[in-house]
């Protein structure tokens, strides 16, 4: 690891030859005060010997390593008696590499990794000191702890670095992958999960979660929202952040015990991603392997890569909302003549490859004008919306529903096996669907439709014909009566 980063800001660093010779007893630090001194600024001072041994550090430098002001009074000790094994380690290691250099260091950034594995930074000078002679005698150092600052410099960053991803429309899976790995980057012993509200079951699923381990995150895919699921599905039940402590113990985490135990999950924090007009987009949590709360720093973060989270799935449910509406009908949810097209082409290119039928209808509500002069055209959109729903019940996943306006709609029923019996019997039933009386604010109402089917490819190869010859079948269906489905190309007129 490198831990110096050298910084000349005016000119070249001073070389050995043009250092200054710096000899400071220690009976002159204590005579003229300037022990007072040095206890009291919040910089950490220090002067050892070549062998490494203190002659003094300030309080600053004591407490730094945990111990009082006059712990070293009358006492002749090293890193290795002040410090826990690896930070003594660095540090000496550190000061040894100045004095076999020979030169001078000033305002070096320097990690120091601690023995429970966290890391803190720091930023300080270090001169060698020299007698008559230049013969180095030992070093004198002034070190601040810069942690929080590079924490937030590298904040700024990251903040900027999301926010590039999510202009440049990244897909959501990365922008959630990169904000969580951001946080854990920033943390110590921490992992870190986002959780997507899925609208319409309520459900909390996997957003983003690179670091913990697959098997958990299998298991907590569609935790409910409610009161008592876990710190993700309750912090989004009451919209507010709820820390676990440990999650062997809290009662919230009852259900899921047996989830995190085998992976020594014992803390968790949860968030709630709230989006544009105060709605619930998901959560964001971190996970700890400690049975602790979360530091205020640890809640800065939190709020920070919450924050970022809900802009990025706020600006793609927009996009989405977008592109459903270009694509969609707003009354009914079916696919719109924009949508439809390319479907029909994309269903018929697939029949031709693939050697099957597909059956085109056309459905027109019967007398929907009555419906709408005599129970308003509120009633009227209650009716179309009904015979949507009913449609959609009773096609598969593989077909094609779409409004193409008005009270029309047509289907395409892309997978039938080469049946066209098989076909109406099917359209019979959507017809009998139809039938069953549809609500409206002044009781409800009974209607039928008329439905014409053509064939691919015995009745056409092309969308645009396909369908020409369903509507013809379907105005056949409505001159001998209404309410009723024919196929094929007889010509009629509408009664």
């Amino acid at each position: 690891m490198e831990f110096y980063k050298m910084r000349e800001e005016n000119g070249p660093i001073p070389s050995t030859s043009s250092a200054p010779s710096l000899q400071i007893p220690m009976s002159y630090i204590h005579r003229h005060g300037l022990t007072f001194l040095l206890d009291n600024v919040p910089e950490m001072v220090f002067i050892k010997d070549c062998e490494g041994r203190y002659e003094y550090m300030n309080a600053a430098a004591l407490a730094s390593l945990g111990h009082e002001r006059d712990y070293l009074d009358g006492r002749t000790l090293t890193i290795f008696d002040l410090a826990p094994k690896q930070v003594a380690d660095c540090i000496d290691r550190l000061d040894r590499r100045i004095l076999s250099n020979n030169t001078n260091v000033y305002d070096a950034e320097e990690p120091i990794a601690a023995d429970d594995g966290t890391t803190r930074w720091y930023s300080g000078t270090r001169i060698i000191l020299r007698d008559d002679d230049g013969t180095p005698v030992g070093l004198a150092g002034v070190s601040r702890e810069i942690t929080l600052t590079k924490r937030q410099e590298t904040m700024r960053k990251s903040h900027a670095a999301l926010l590039e991803m999510i202009v440049k429309g990244k897909p959501l899976k990365d922008i959630l992958a990169a904000v969580v790995r951001e946080v854990e980057s920033l943390l110590d012993h921490v992992c870190g999960s986002v959780l997507l509200l899925d609208e319409k079951t309520a459900l909390l699923r996997n957003g983003a979660a690179p670091s913990l381990p697959k098997e958990y995150v299998s298991k907590v895919d569609g935790v409910p929202v409610g009161p008592t699921n876990g710190s993700c599905g309750t912090a989004a039940f009451r919209r507010e952040p709820v820390y676990v402590s440990d999650t062997l113990e809290n009662p919230l985490w009852t259900n899921y015990v047996e989830a995190v135990k085998p992976h020594g999950l014992r803390s968790c924090w949860s968030t709630p991603v709230i989006g544009n007009n105060n709605v619930l987009l998901g959560t964001f949590a971190l996970y700890s392997k400690a049975v602790r709360m979360p530091t205020e720093t640890e809640k800065e973060i939190i709020d920070m890569a919450t924050n970022i989270a809900g802009i990025a799935i706020d600006r793609r449910r927009a996009e989405e909302r977008v592109h459903y509406m270009a694509h969609h009908d707003p009354l009914t949810g079916l696919s719109n003549r924009n949508l439809f097209w390319g479907q029909f082409r994309r269903a018929l290119h697939e029949a031709k490859r693939e050697g099957r039928l597909v059956a085109t209808t056309y459905l027109d509500v019967d007398k929907f004008k009555q419906i709408n002069d005599l129970h308003g055209h509120a009633a009227g959109d209650d009716v179309l919306r009904a015979i949507a729903e009913r449609i959609t019940k009773n096609v598969r996943a593989s077909d094609i529903a779409v409004r193409l306006g008005g009270d029309e709609f047509a289907i395409i029923f892309s997978n039938p096996k080469r049946d066209e019996a098989g076909v109406m019997t099917r359209l019979e039933a959507i017809r009998q669907a139809v039938q069953e009386p549809i609500a409206i604010s002044t009781g409800a109402i009974t209607v039928t439709c008329s439905m014409g089917t053509a064939f691919y490819p015995t009745d056409g190869t092309t969308p645009e014909n396909l369908l020409a010859r369903a509507d013809t079948a379907m105005y056949e269906a409505k001159r001998v009566g209404r309410d009723a489905a024919k196929a094929g190309p007889e010509v009629g007129s509408a009664a």
